[in-house]
């Protein structure tokens, strides 16, 4: 349930440059083909405070397709457990996107991310997981650098818990994200 309350107020604002509306020029320069962006999390409930940060950078392989990476780092407090107890996590998500049509696009990424959770016991403990994730979304330009977007991914790599003592990053095989984006 704590994870459940954790994921209804995570609240993610994603900022990247746009790519795909404008039209590149023929020969366009290395500079005008990479973008950059990133992402910014933040929620607060009477569980679980948590913060993440993504700076992203990408290059654009055409006028439809993209190529990137990002960094991931997630600062979570657990406000449930007597004293305070808090978490740090790092990774990285490669990821490639094809504009299909109009505002739509397909994405896939690979995340690997370094994990640090806490045992029922009360030590820490760390561990890598790695997902595939993919899956599409939109993007609604609002002037030259900003614009709406939303994003479903679902995670091929996902495995539910079979156990109380399993963890597992993620609560669900679905990822999504929504925000405003706001171009650099």
């Amino acid at each position: 349930m704590r994870r459940l309350a954790f994921l209804v107020f995570f609240v993610p604002l994603w900022a990247s440059a746009q790519w795909g509306e404008e039209q590149m020029a023929e020969k366009p320069s290395i500079r005008d083909r990479i973008f950059t962006g990133g992402g910014i999390g933040l929620s607060f409930n009477q569980d679980v405070d948590f913060f993440s940060i993504s700076p992203m950078i990408g290059y654009r392989i055409s006028q439809r397709a993209a190529a990137g990476a990002s960094l991931i780092y997630r600062h979570t407090t657990y406000k449930y457990v007597d004293p305070r107890v808090s978490t740090d996590d790092f990774g990285f998500s490669p990821f490639v996107r094809f504009q299909v049509y109009g505002p739509l696009f397909l994405h896939a990424e690979y995340e690997y991310l370094n994990n640090e959770y806490i045992l029922f016991n009360g030590e820490r403990t760390r561990e890598a997981f790695t997902s595939f994730m993919a899956g599409g979304g939109f993007f609604q330009p609002l002037g030259r650098n900003a614009g709406l977007f939303a994003v479903a991914l679902y995670n091929f790599s996902y495995r539910n818990p079979t156990s109380p003592s399993d963890y597992y990053p993620y609560t669900s095989p679905w990822v999504l994200r929504a925000g405003i984006t706001a171009g650099f």
